[in-house]
Protein backbone atom coordinates (compact mmCIF):
# COMPACT_ATOMS: atom_id res chain seq x y z
CA UNK A 1 0.00 0.00 0.00
CA UNK A 2 1.52 3.41 -0.97
CA UNK A 3 2.08 5.96 2.09
CA UNK A 4 3.48 9.70 1.85
CA UNK A 5 6.39 10.15 3.92
CA UNK A 6 5.48 11.44 7.45
CA UNK A 7 5.59 14.78 8.18
CA UNK A 8 8.35 15.03 10.34
CA UNK A 9 10.48 12.51 8.16
CA UNK A 10 13.91 12.43 9.78
CA UNK A 11 15.93 9.71 7.06
CA UNK A 12 18.06 12.36 5.33
CA UNK A 13 19.64 14.55 7.65
CA UNK A 14 20.68 17.49 4.74
CA UNK A 15 16.81 18.05 4.51
CA UNK A 16 15.88 17.63 7.85
CA UNK A 17 18.29 20.68 9.15
CA UNK A 18 16.79 23.19 6.07
CA UNK A 19 13.49 22.07 7.17
CA UNK A 20 13.64 22.84 11.21
CA UNK A 21 15.55 26.10 9.59
CA UNK A 22 13.08 27.34 7.15
CA UNK A 23 10.11 25.97 10.29
CA UNK A 24 11.72 28.61 12.28
CA UNK A 25 12.20 31.54 9.45
CA UNK A 26 9.00 30.94 7.59
CA UNK A 27 6.73 29.03 10.54
CA UNK A 28 3.74 29.86 7.63
CA UNK A 29 4.83 27.74 5.00
CA UNK A 30 4.74 23.85 4.54
CA UNK A 31 8.10 22.75 5.29
CA UNK A 32 7.56 19.31 5.41
CA UNK A 33 7.83 16.13 2.39
CA UNK A 34 5.31 17.07 -0.55
CA UNK A 35 2.51 14.70 -0.92
CA UNK A 36 1.70 13.97 -4.46
CA UNK A 37 -1.36 15.84 -6.45
CA UNK A 38 -3.84 13.62 -8.16
CA UNK A 39 -5.96 10.23 -7.80
CA UNK A 40 -3.80 7.03 -8.22
CA UNK A 41 -6.33 6.03 -10.68
CA UNK A 42 -4.59 8.26 -13.48
CA UNK A 43 -3.37 6.89 -16.42
CA UNK A 44 -0.51 9.89 -16.58
CA UNK A 45 2.35 10.22 -13.77
CA UNK A 46 4.57 13.48 -14.13
CA UNK A 47 7.75 13.12 -11.64
CA UNK A 48 9.09 15.97 -10.96
CA UNK A 49 12.72 16.86 -9.37
CA UNK A 50 12.02 18.09 -5.61
CA UNK A 51 10.12 20.50 -4.13
CA UNK A 52 11.25 24.00 -5.23
CA UNK A 53 11.63 26.36 -1.92
CA UNK A 54 9.31 29.24 -3.06
CA UNK A 55 6.81 27.00 -4.81
CA UNK A 56 5.51 23.22 -3.40
CA UNK A 57 8.11 23.55 -0.25
CA UNK A 58 5.80 26.78 0.48
CA UNK A 59 2.58 26.28 -0.62
CA UNK A 60 2.43 22.32 -0.14
CA UNK A 61 1.54 21.18 -3.59
CA UNK A 62 3.80 20.18 -6.21
CA UNK A 63 4.37 22.76 -8.84
CA UNK A 64 2.35 25.50 -7.14
CA UNK A 65 3.78 28.88 -6.35
CA UNK A 66 6.53 29.22 -9.08
CA UNK A 67 7.30 29.64 -12.64
CA UNK A 68 8.08 25.86 -12.61
CA UNK A 69 3.77 25.66 -12.26
CA UNK A 70 2.90 28.45 -14.09
CA UNK A 71 4.02 26.60 -17.40
CA UNK A 72 3.04 22.91 -16.54
CA UNK A 73 -0.27 23.74 -15.53
CA UNK A 74 -0.91 25.63 -18.31
CA UNK A 75 0.20 23.46 -20.38
CA UNK A 76 -1.95 20.42 -18.68
CA UNK A 77 -4.86 22.84 -19.24
CA UNK A 78 -4.65 22.60 -22.83
CA UNK A 79 -3.96 18.96 -23.24
CA UNK A 80 -7.35 18.38 -20.96
CA UNK A 81 -5.34 16.96 -17.96
CA UNK A 82 -6.16 20.04 -15.45
CA UNK A 83 -9.37 21.61 -14.65
CA UNK A 84 -10.11 25.20 -13.03
CA UNK A 85 -8.31 28.28 -12.96
CA UNK A 86 -4.75 27.82 -11.24
CA UNK A 87 -4.26 30.61 -8.86
CA UNK A 88 -1.12 29.12 -7.50
CA UNK A 89 -2.32 27.83 -4.65
CA UNK A 90 -3.69 25.09 -3.35
CA UNK A 91 -7.22 26.59 -2.51
CA UNK A 92 -7.21 27.31 -6.17
CA UNK A 93 -9.78 24.68 -7.11
CA UNK A 94 -7.54 23.27 -9.28
CA UNK A 95 -8.33 19.48 -9.81
CA UNK A 96 -6.28 16.71 -12.07
CA UNK A 97 -7.88 14.85 -15.30
CA UNK A 98 -6.49 11.52 -15.13
CA UNK A 99 -2.94 12.91 -13.87
CA UNK A 100 -0.89 12.92 -10.48
CA UNK A 101 2.11 14.57 -10.26
CA UNK A 102 4.69 13.67 -7.42
CA UNK A 103 8.48 14.19 -6.95
CA UNK A 104 11.50 11.95 -6.94
CA UNK A 105 12.32 13.78 -3.98
CA UNK A 106 9.59 14.55 -1.47
CA UNK A 107 11.54 17.40 0.79
CA UNK A 108 13.15 20.46 -0.43
CA UNK A 109 17.09 20.00 -0.94
CA UNK A 110 19.69 22.63 -0.35
CA UNK A 111 19.94 25.04 -3.95
CA UNK A 112 17.24 22.21 -5.59
CA UNK A 113 20.18 19.94 -5.91
CA UNK A 114 19.11 16.80 -3.91
CA UNK A 115 22.47 14.13 -3.55
CA UNK A 116 22.39 10.72 -4.59
CA UNK A 117 21.89 9.60 -1.19
CA UNK A 118 18.70 11.37 -0.68
CA UNK A 119 17.08 10.62 -4.16
CA UNK A 120 17.96 6.90 -3.24
CA UNK A 121 15.83 7.42 0.65
CA UNK A 122 12.93 8.09 -1.89
CA UNK A 123 13.17 5.53 -4.10
CA UNK A 124 10.37 3.11 -2.25
CA UNK A 125 7.79 5.74 -1.99
CA UNK A 126 8.48 6.32 -5.74
CA UNK A 127 8.52 2.72 -6.24
CA UNK A 128 5.05 2.40 -4.35
CA UNK A 129 3.40 4.88 -5.48
CA UNK A 130 4.39 3.26 -9.16
CA UNK A 131 3.42 -0.13 -8.19
CA UNK A 132 -0.21 1.29 -7.18
CA UNK A 133 -0.91 2.94 -10.10
CA UNK A 134 -2.65 0.04 -11.47
CA UNK A 135 -4.44 2.08 -14.60
CA UNK A 136 -0.82 3.90 -15.32
CA UNK A 137 -0.04 4.29 -18.75
CA UNK A 138 2.47 6.98 -18.91
CA UNK A 139 5.21 7.97 -16.83
CA UNK A 140 6.53 11.69 -17.44
CA UNK A 141 9.96 12.58 -16.26
CA UNK A 142 11.30 16.02 -16.27
CA UNK A 143 14.97 16.29 -16.12
CA UNK A 144 17.72 13.65 -15.96
CA UNK A 145 17.02 12.36 -12.11
CA UNK A 146 13.71 12.15 -12.29
CA UNK A 147 14.44 10.04 -15.37
CA UNK A 148 17.17 7.92 -13.39
CA UNK A 149 14.82 7.59 -10.39
CA UNK A 150 11.80 6.21 -12.28
CA UNK A 151 14.31 3.99 -14.41
CA UNK A 152 15.76 2.61 -11.11
CA UNK A 153 12.34 1.91 -9.60
CA UNK A 154 11.15 0.24 -12.68
CA UNK A 155 14.67 -1.50 -13.16
CA UNK A 156 15.24 -0.38 -16.34
CA UNK A 157 18.84 -0.20 -17.78
CA UNK A 158 19.79 3.74 -18.28
CA UNK A 159 21.98 2.52 -21.02
CA UNK A 160 19.42 1.28 -22.97
CA UNK A 161 17.28 4.14 -22.09
CA UNK A 162 18.74 6.98 -21.82
CA UNK A 163 17.28 10.46 -20.96
CA UNK A 164 16.72 12.72 -23.96
CA UNK A 165 14.06 15.47 -24.49
CA UNK A 166 11.08 13.85 -26.24
CA UNK A 167 12.06 10.46 -25.88
CA UNK A 168 9.44 7.99 -25.95
CA UNK A 169 10.61 4.79 -24.68
CA UNK A 170 7.85 1.83 -24.39
CA UNK A 171 8.96 -0.66 -21.79
CA UNK A 172 7.97 -4.15 -21.31
CA UNK A 173 5.06 -4.12 -19.10
CA UNK A 174 3.54 -1.41 -22.27
CA UNK A 175 3.63 1.83 -20.23
CA UNK A 176 5.55 4.53 -21.98
CA UNK A 177 8.40 6.75 -20.32
CA UNK A 178 8.50 10.14 -22.04
CA UNK A 179 10.94 12.73 -21.09
CA UNK A 180 11.29 15.87 -20.82
CA UNK A 181 13.60 18.94 -19.78
CA UNK A 182 12.36 20.24 -16.68
CA UNK A 183 10.27 23.16 -16.85
CA UNK A 184 12.22 25.60 -14.57
CA UNK A 185 12.95 29.27 -14.84
CA UNK A 186 16.37 28.15 -15.79
CA UNK A 187 15.49 26.19 -18.73
CA UNK A 188 13.10 28.32 -20.61
CA UNK A 189 15.62 31.60 -19.77
CA UNK A 190 18.66 29.52 -21.18
CA UNK A 191 16.15 28.76 -24.29
CA UNK A 192 16.78 24.77 -23.03
CA UNK A 193 12.94 24.50 -23.35
CA UNK A 194 10.68 26.21 -25.36
CA UNK A 195 7.02 26.41 -24.68
CA UNK A 196 6.31 24.54 -28.02
CA UNK A 197 8.73 21.62 -27.12
CA UNK A 198 6.91 20.86 -23.91
CA UNK A 199 3.70 20.69 -25.15
CA UNK A 200 4.49 19.00 -27.85
CA UNK A 201 6.04 16.74 -25.05
CA UNK A 202 2.47 16.77 -23.72
CA UNK A 203 0.76 16.31 -27.04
CA UNK A 204 2.66 13.05 -27.59
CA UNK A 205 1.72 12.12 -24.25
CA UNK A 206 -1.98 12.67 -25.24
CA UNK A 207 -1.73 10.31 -28.51
CA UNK A 208 -0.22 7.50 -26.75
CA UNK A 209 -2.66 7.46 -23.87
CA UNK A 210 -5.34 7.64 -26.56
CA UNK A 211 -3.59 4.50 -28.40
CA UNK A 212 -2.85 2.69 -25.21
Amino acid sequence: MFKEPDRDCGTCPRLVELRASLRDSEPDWHNAPVPAFGALSAELLIVGLAPGLRGANRTGRPFTGDFAGDLLYATLQKFGFADGAYGASPEDGMTLTNCRITNAVRCLPPENKPVGAEVNACRDYLAAELAAMRNLKVIVALGVLSHGAVARCLGIRLKTTPFRHGAQYTLEDGRILADSYHCSRYNTNTGRLTTEMFETVFADVRASIAAA
